[in-house]
């Protein structure tokens, strides 16, 4: 489904991105795990058309989208879920929401894609008409999700969704995860608790300096050496 080869950019005269080619394939959970500074964010951030690419080519399903603003990247069928969650604080839960769709045409099928949201987080639906910064951190994470969601993706990219969040809100957030790839969606993860990622994982890479390093199933990588000692503790 995504193809990256070669990919190279980064920031100023920086580059954060030294070359790296992966794939995806349709209904996997792809993990990508590495140190803070690997270049793991930048990468979810280039595919969705945010950093510019300076050399290196992306394809989602036969399109190249290499360097496609953020408008055709969602077009395509990509979302992102952001580090930080990134809500709209001073707007409503539901127009939150409703932004997920803004691409989308079809009135019906916004609002019963919108009722089923509600139907998965029913915390959202309880606080549909309240701000979304006076929400929890657990909560702005689940509207996150349901926000990004609401376009209807293909694939959808989660940029460390258990940041900040208590353990229990962890334990649920990635159960939620879990049961959107179980639904059909293709999902990259990016996360810093590597041993949850690459236990849920069909497959990985680890980047290191702004390059991948390593890459097979998760179960493969929870056994590799390097990989106990450097990223699971031993």
């Amino acid at each position: 489904m995504l193809e990256i080869h070669d990919l190279v950019c980064g920031y100023g005269g920086v580059a954060a991105l030294r070359g790296i080619s992966l794939q995806v394939r349709a209904g996997q959970l792809v993990a990508l795990i590495g140190a803070n500074g690997a270049g793991k964010s930048t990468a979810l951030r280039a595919i969705s058309g945010l950093v510019p690419p300076r050399s290196g080519s992306m394809v989602f399903d036969g399109l190249d989208i290499t360097g496609a603003r953020p408008p055709r990247v969602l077009a395509c069928g990509i979302a992102h879920c952001p580090e930080g969650r990134k809500v709209f604080p001073h707007m409503s839960v539901e127009e939150n929401l409703m932004m997920g769709a803004y691409l989308r045409t079809g009135k019906a099928e916004i609002v019963a894609d919108r009722e089923r949201i509600y139907a998965d987080f029913p915390r959202l639906a309880e606080r549909r008409r309240q701000a979304a910064g006076t929400l929890s951190g657990g909560e702005q994470q689940m509207l996150a999700i349901g926000r990004a969601l609401m376009s209807q993706p293909r694939l959808i990219m989660f940029d460390e969704p258990s940041l900040g969040l208590a353990p229990n809100i962890v334990e649920r957030t990635f159960a939620i995860i879990r049961r959107i790839r179980d639904a059909g969606t293709t999902v990259l993860l990016v996360e810093q608790n590597a041993f949850a990622a690459l236990e849920m994982c069909d497959n990985a890479y680890l980047l290191e300096s702004g390059k991948i390093v390593l890459s097979g199933p998760g179960k493969e990588l929870i056994e590799n050496e390097h990989v106990r000692k450097a990223y699971l503790g031993g």
